[in-house]
């Protein structure tokens, strides 16, 4: 995409100006094809992108409606020790209390100081992650937060590369830093996020965050790109058969079915997801799942 540099920084100047192709070519008509196709071609990546790592709209330290979808939470697994089950407890309940994820990220920040673990990282980069979403204050403490999660994550990488969790909070980091950074930027990571989407399902077939993010991938993709709405189905039907409360995927399932017209299935899908009284992270499900569902749920209602 836009290997032309003067192409390319006009996509920069559109974007920073939120002028059309046909304003930035005014002067030079004869680049006008060009940037029109790379210009469409950028929308259509960048609606995918942001469909996969939405940035969460907050104001700190308030109770604002969080907007929907985002990386998934990694799966439950045997915590070693009393740091890692206290920020576990903090960062699925932390729509009680917001506070809880400055606490988390402070006690895995001395965790990783002290005994750097594959366990301690990956929950410091989610810890990370879900600090920038909804504690930060600033673009600036954001991208250092996401930043920090990134890296955070690749070392859990480099420790254990055949981690799936490493991977997902790695993609999850990197493709909300890109997003804030700059849309052009993010357009340009895409097929790194899509490698770890791979690279999980590769290690585990079985994950179902993973699964999960495949299904926002192939449902998200114009067709032309490789989307593929009956695949994603099928990943997502995989997640909830493997963790039936796993609310991000049976979200995302009902949108695979709104997307096909199925609306019957849909409305039983968005009802189950606002009914859920066991989800396996109640923060996503309070903050992201249940409202998202409901909104959709009253869109479709009458179809």
């Amino acid at each position: 995409m836009a290997s032309n540099p003067p192409v390319h920084r006009m996509l920069e100047e559109m974007l920073e100006l939120g002028k059309s192709p046909e304003e930035m070519c005014r002067d030079c008509p004869e680049l006008l094809p060009e940037v029109r196709r790379q210009w469409q071609a950028f929308r259509r990546v960048m609606a995918q992108v942001e469909a996969l790592f939405p940035l969460v709209a907050t104001r700190p330290n308030a109770g604002a409606t969080a907007s929907p979808g985002g990386a998934a939470t990694p799966p439950p697994s045997p915590l070693s020790g009393p740091v890692a089950r206290e920020a576990w407890r903090d960062l699925t309940t932390f729509h009680e209390d917001r506070a809880r994820i400055d606490r988390a990220r402070d006690l895995l920040e001395q965790e990783v100081a002290r005994a750097p673990s594959l366990e301690s990282l990956v929950l410091l980069a989610w810890a990370h992650l879900a600090w920038a979403d909804y504690r930060a204050a600033t673009t600036e403490a954001k991208l250092a937060s996401y930043e920090r999660g990134r890296d955070v994550a690749k070392r859990a990488i480099d420790l254990a590369p055949r981690s799936p969790e490493a991977h997902l909070w790695y993609a999850a980091n990197l493709g909300r830093w890109a997003l804030t950074s700059g849309k052009l930027r993010a357009a340009f990571m895409l097929s790194t996020l899509r490698g770890e989407i791979d690279t999980i399902l590769e290690i585990d077939s079985n994950h179902v965050p993973g699964l999960s993010l495949a299904g926002s991938f192939y449902l998200e993709t114009p067709a032309l790109f490789g989307g593929d709405v009956p695949r994603a189905e099928g990943y997502l039907r995989r997640a909830v058969t493997l963790d039936p409360h796993f609310t991000r995927a049976r979200l995302e399932l009902a949108r695979c079915l709104i997307e096909e017209g199925r609306y019957v299935e849909a409305r039983a899908e968005l009802t189950r997801v606002i009914d859920e009284r066991e989800p396996s992270y109640p923060a996503d499900w309070v903050l992201r799942h249940k409202p998202h569902a409901e909104r959709l749920l009253a869109e479709i209602r009458s179809r």
